[in-house]
């Protein structure tokens, strides 16, 4: 037997799950105050495009952690595929370029 195939996950998978659950929830957050901001300073065109840009990137995050808490579920998870990992950063990212557009 090798050491891959005796692999316990133990509560690994677990903490992987909850990880991505806290990001999702933090990323929701970040999505409920650039609402807010938009709508405290008036509604002007630029703050309803970078509300709307938020929530689509917000929207593309919310894919990825849903897929991979899905996927984690297995007893032998597989790892995430580079495409999700870049969707997420890449998300991530766009969310911290709207709120800091946001402010100016």
């Amino acid at each position: 037997m090798t050491a891959a195939a005796d692999r316990d996950p133990g509560l690994q998978p677990e903490r992987t799950r909850l990880a991505w659950r806290r990001t999702t929830l933090s990323a929701t957050v970040v999505g409920l105050l650039a609402v807010r901001q938009a709508l405290h300073g008036g509604v002007a065109p630029a703050a309803l495009v970078a509300v709307a840009l938020s929530a689509l990137a917000w929207l593309g995050f919310l894919l990825v952690a849903h897929r991979r808490v899905l996927r984690m579920e297995a007893a032998r998870p597989e790892s995430l595929a580079p495409r999700g990992a870049l969707t997420a950063a890449l998300c991530t990212v766009a969310l911290a370029v709207f709120a800091a557009a946001m402010l100016f």
